[in-house]
């Protein structure tokens, strides 16, 4: 592939024209419309696929090449130690299920059968396994490193690596590891944290912190994200030795991503100036608005199961929320510069931003 002179090194390995990654969405948040309309900007579009089946990632990257001819990526998490074991029985999930039975009563809504759920669950090295045989441009993963003969598969394939690192230590395992790229990921993302090697409580490092640490620590190229909305963050990420930036709630918000109408009013609006990290809505620790549901349920943080256990218990209560447009009960992920980002259509966000770095560098992107 080739690129412009002004792509950089993580745009050269992709061909890209910009060197702007949208971050990857999961819950169903991510679109074909929306990483196709960064791609073709020359971007990078992503699309969050943790939930999805083998089949339906083959499904995914067909419809994903024809919608783009350009580059993009499929992200997938990898499985936190403890996640991948015996399935609870109904005894062990009665307290969590008592607990939110006032939410499912008032939306309406039946209790779920997460035994069940957790049954049906996608299997990451089949996901994985499916994902490489079709083949897409790039694979981004968060929580983790893939395995290592997943990393050689992929590179005879000439399958582009993006690993995502919250600290140093991180990056300098996912470099090791044969990666192409690393995300170094500041606690200001919004979303799933995506700590792997400590807890979460012990790499909650900012973004304008953790990105010349990392530029200093590997040789692999280095994709800031976390806190950048726009020019002006885009120029400081460069700046401190980031090779692209990666941007999630400021893509989140436009017209083509998958968001809830409610997900994407909450973004626009005053309330997104103050964000949390949670483990309510799903077990994993995440940055989203504060609101009824992280405040009613605040002492309840560390008393819910983990993912993926807490994640189907909150399903149909999240789904029911931003189907009815009620904004205090579901989860309304967003890093912290929510309060930066303009909405409207992907590539006109895109253009934008851009352009108001490039009059602040003084030269091209």
């Amino acid at each position: 592939m080739t690129a412009s002179s002004t792509a950089g090194r993580f745009g050269n390995l992709l061909g890209l024209d910009h060197p702007v990654v949208q971050g990857p969405f999961g819950g169903g948040m991510s679109s074909v419309a929306l990483a196709a309309a960064v791609s073709e900007a020359g971007g990078l579009g992503s699309f969050g696929a943790h939930h999805l089946s083998p089949d339906a990632l083959d499904a995914l990257v067909g419809e994903l090449r024809a919608a783009t001819s350009r580059a993009f990526a499929v992200n997938l998490w990898v499985p936190l130690p403890g996640e991948v074991g015996p399935l609870p029985s109904a005894d062990d999930l009665a307290e969590h299920l008592e607990r939110l039975a006032p939410y499912y009563a008032e939306l309406g809504v039946p209790k779920p059968d997460p035994v069940a759920a957790l049954a049906a669950r996608p299997v990451f090295e089949e996901q994985l396994e499916a994902l490489i045989a079709a083949g897409p441009p790039a694979i981004s993963f968060v929580m983790g490193c893939p395995p290592a003969a997943a990393v050689a598969e992929a590179k005879r394939r000439g399958i582009v690596l993006i690993g995502t690192a919250t600290t140093v230590a991180e990056a300098e395992v996912l470099a090791e590891a044969g990666l192409d790229a690393v995300v170094a990921s500041g606690s200001d993302a919004g979303g799933h944290r995506g700590a792997f090697l400590r807890p979460v409580r012990e790499s909650l490092v900012g973004t304008f912190a953790l990105v010349p640490q990392v530029a200093d620590a590997v040789t692999v190229p280095v994709i800031a994200a976390g806190g950048i909305a726009d020019g002006r963050g885009v120029v400081a990420a460069l700046v401190l030795g980031a090779d692209a930036v990666q941007i999630g709630t400021g893509f989140l918000a436009t017209e083509e991503s998958a968001a809830s109408e409610v997900h994407r009013a909450a973004l626009l609006g005053p309330d997104a100036r103050t964000t949390v990290l949670t483990r309510l809505f799903s077990g994993r620790t995440a940055r989203g608005i504060l609101n009824r549901f992280t405040r009613e349920q605040a002492a309840a943080e560390e008393l819910v199961p983990p993912y993926p256990v807490q994640n189907v218990l909150m399903q149909p209560i999240r789904a029911a929320a931003a189907r009815s447009g009620e904004p205090g009960l579901t989860n309304l992920w967003s890093g912290q510069a929510a309060p930066l980002v303009t909405g409207g259509g992907a590539r006109a966000y895109l253009d934008n931003l851009l352009t108001d770095a490039e009059l602040l560098l003084g030269r091209r992107l």
